[in-house]
């Protein structure tokens, strides 16, 4: 099976969760962080849930699915402990072409939530295409340790450093050779960083 790795812009669009326990407690944090829209759809909901939608964070429609809850959605996830209620959350939505993760049944499922490690805008994602979640989550936490903690305010200098290059230098592979030197500098928010200096410098490659 080929899958496509890619990174999904969910802002202000509205991702179904049908279920409404542990597993899709679990599901909720990531949507959020994407700022997404979140409607919930189960006839019993755990507190945890009740609490995010009370405070205005998610929204909660406690009763069954059905499927018109499907409309207007952009994403929709099967997360209830009842393996015929996710297979036919999963169908209504491939008849709508609406992408479906149906939790733990790699059958029912369009795509995959990834082992992530992140830092800031800095994402490293790791599937196993539903084989082993816990291989995953095992190279996850080894990469986790290895990356320094700092990286998130290194990356969003560097992309601030790199905006003004290419405003700065017109097109050329000079100035792609001096992003990729950039990439391997150290970076402060200083307007004296000698990263910056070196960017800017005359005489540069890109001058």
């Amino acid at each position: 099976m080929s899958l496509l790795p890619i990174f999904v812009k969910l802002t202000g669009r509205r991702c179904l969760l049908v279920g409404a326990g542990a597993v899709a407690l679990q599901k909720i944090p990531a949507l959020l962080a994407a700022d997404a829209h979140v409607r919930v759809i189960a006839p019993r909901v755990k507190s945890e849930i009740s609490e995010l939608a009370c405070a205005g964070r998610i929204e909660v429609i406690e009763r069954e699915f059905v499927d018109l809850d499907l409309d207007q959605t952009f994403l929709a996830i099967a997360a209830t402990d009842d393996p015929a209620v996710n297979a036919a959350v999963y169908r209504a939505a491939v008849e709508r072409n609406i992408l479906c993760n149906s939790v733990d049944d790699p059958p029912h499922c369009d795509f995959y939530f990834g082992s992530v490690v992140s830092r800031g805008d800095l994402q490293v994602a790791i599937s196993t295409a539903g084989e082993s979640p816990a291989f995953a989550q095992r190279l996850r936490q080894e990469i986790d340790e290895q990356l320094p903690s700092d990286l998130g305010p290194w990356l969003r200098n560097l992309g601030e450093l790199r905006r003004e290059v290419l405003v700065a230098h017109p097109a050329s592979e000079e100035r792609k050779l001096l992003l990729h030197q950039l990439a391997h500098r150290e970076l402060c928010d200083s307007q004296e960083c000698p990263a910056r200096k070196f960017a800017f410098q005359k005489n540069e490659v890109c001058a």
